[in-house]
């Protein structure tokens, strides 16, 4: 390989002299040529949102991928440009694993039948969440690391450049100061004791070498100046981008969000009808020799107030006198209840038929219970126990 010396030299005295001047700065002996006000608040403002884009990077994929050795498997991955392998979710594995536990208890038994219907839905939960890390990598995790990768890289060489010129024009600042200083020291104090021709003409020629430095240093100047304005404005211009990346990036949170929300409204919908399946199931076992499984509604016993005793289970009501009433407690016993009942819904339930409320989680239900004197007939609520 060939080496060009004299550039060698040349880019190594260029390096010495700017960190020359970079240290007499820092002690305070070397004046500094300070950036526009307008650019220094373009590049705090770059720099603060590098910083806080890095963390949310981070942090970010902590959320998505709580397990530090499977987030290191990924960079590697990442560096080395080759595909993941598919990883089976946390809720997929639980899936499976019931589904086993299944087999070797015995898929018939009541045990083993709820073991696979949670494990279906464990599946689904899995499934979702797969397709939630999917989108938030491609939506939200890929444009900010692009930023940081990209964007930000070339950001930075131009920041680079830019001190350099900055460097570079306050050493052409010095060095005409310099010569000007030497200039003016050699007019102010001529030598009167040198009569002989000889040292006139030398005076002469050093007085010219002084005026041709200063008029070097002048030119070197000027040239810095331009490069220095120059880089100063390409730096600016890519330091307004960031308004740009700010928008991108607003995007993109806009999506992890509804990422989210989407992936969050799937696991609710699925464990809603998870507790459907396991109150049917219930049902089943509870009133073996009943016509029809009905699910319970979602009232919470724990707010149920009246003049029953604890653990009194009120049978469901029908508004047609020609419907059984289907008991859905655990208990067997029933009592006779008379007054009015409150109870708070924990979740939402669609009525199935006229006979049937439908209600709201959170909402508080009061319940006319028929009385032995009076001859009303209301909707009821399918209370599944009573804990006064």
């Amino acid at each position: 390989m060939d080496f060009n010396v004299k550039k060698l030299a040349s880019d190594a005295g260029v390096f010495f002299t700017r960190a020359v001047q970079f240290t007499e700065e820092k002690l305070g002996q070397a004046e500094k040529t300070e950036l526009d006000p307008h650019l220094e608040n373009l590049i705090t403002r770059a720099d603060s949102t590098k910083n806080w884009t890095e963390k949310i990077l981070k942090q970010t994929e902590v959320l998505l991928q709580p397990n530090p050795s499977a987030r290191i498997e990924e960079f590697i991955y990442d560096k080395l440009d080759k595909k993941l392998p598919s990883r089976t979710t946390n809720a997929e594995l639980l899936g499976q694993y019931m589904l086993d536990a299944a087999i070797e208890f015995g898929s018939d038994t009541p045990y083993g039948k709820t073991l696979i219907t949670v494990a279906e839905y464990q599946k689904r939960l899995g499934g979702a969440e797969r397709e939630f890390l999917h989108t938030s990598a491609v939506t939200f995790l890929s444009p900010l690391r692009n930023f940081l990768e990209g964007d930000w890289r070339t950001i930075s060489k131009e920041r680079r450049l830019l001190e350099n010129r900055r460097l570079d024009l306050d050493i052409c600042k010095a060095r005409l100061k310099k010569a000007k200083l030497a200039e003016a020291k050699a007019a102010a104090t001529p030598d009167f004791q040198e009569t002989r021709p000889r040292n006139y003409v030398l005076s002469a020629s050093a007085s010219a070498l002084l005026s041709e430095e200063v008029d070097k240093a002048e030119h070197e100047l000027r040239v810095a100046q331009t490069e220095f304005d120059r880089q100063a404005e390409v730096t600016r211009l890519l330091l307004e981008g960031i308004s740009s990346t700010h928008l991108n990036h607003l995007r993109c949170l806009q999506d992890f969000a509804e990422a989210q929300a989407t992936y969050y409204a799937q696991c609710h919908h699925y464990m809603q009808d998870l507790q459907r399946e396991l109150n049917r199931c219930a049902n089943a076992v509870s009133a073996p020799h009943s016509s029809a499984s009905v699910c319970p509604n979602p009232v919470s016993p724990a707010f149920l107030s009246g003049p029953a005793s604890s653990g009194a289970a009120v049978p469901a009501a029908s508004s047609s006198s020609s419907q059984k009433p289907v008991t859905l407690a655990m208990e067997q016993s029933q009592l006779p209840v008379t007054g009015a009942r409150k109870a708070r819904v924990l979740y939402d339930y669609d009525a199935h038929d006229t006979s049937e409320l439908s209600l709201l989680a959170d909402e508080v239900q009061q319940s006319q219970a028929e009385s032995p004197h009076t001859h009303t007939h209301t909707h009821t609520l399918h209370f599944t126990s009573l804990h006064l």
